[in-house]
């Protein structure tokens, strides 16, 4: 049996989701399978997720949340029920399909704002030791996420386009 490594991508800064895709695209070149499970995301006209859609079969993605964002400091109770599925999806995928990369995206905050129990994720991460990598993305990463990871990015804004006035960019920003 092989060791995974967990790598971590958190902060405020713009670019976790965008670092992820970037890993799976690097292993998808070597021939490896990619699992991406989304969490409080279901827009399907980002430009990641069109493009991960045409590299099947070596990789899948899959959305578990609404077009609109979350209000996190008052989720749906929507929010909990996709996350949740999102999670026992993400349990059956590495069950059964054991791939070689699994990402998380924005599981990092679904566990902050209490979508999702981190003692569920630990146990996710434990059942899914066969996979090669696991990338957990999001804001917030908890505590006991980050003391398990091998590798943590956080990444801080500095400056964005959004403040000055220039709105989301389709083929730049999603």
């Amino acid at each position: 049996m092989r060791r995974s490594y967990i790598h971590i991508y958190t902060g405020s800064g713009e670019g976790k989701t965008l670092t992820a895709v970037g890993a799976a695209v690097r292993a998808i070149g070597h021939g490896f399978n990619v699992v991406i499970v989304q969490f409080m995301k279901g827009r399907k006209d980002v430009g990641e997720y069109i493009a991960l859609k045409q590299l099947k079969p070596r990789c899948r993605i899959y959305q578990f949340g609404r077009r609109e964002f979350v209000d996190l400091e008052n989720p749906h109770v929507v929010d909990y029920e996709l996350a949740r599925a999102g999670l026992e999806f993400a349990q059956k995928i590495v069950k059964r399909r054991k791939p070689d990369v699994l990402i998380l995206d924005e599981l990092n905050l679904a566990v902050a704002i209490g979508l999702l129990k981190i003692e569920d994720v630990l146990r996710l991460l434990e059942e899914a030791k066969d996979c090669m990598l696991i990338v957990l993305t999001g804001r917030r990463a908890p505590r006991e996420l980050v003391e398990k990871a091998d590798l943590v990015t956080e990444m801080h804004e500095v400056k964005h386009p959004l403040k000055t006035g220039i709105n989301a960019r389709k083929g730049i920003d999603y």
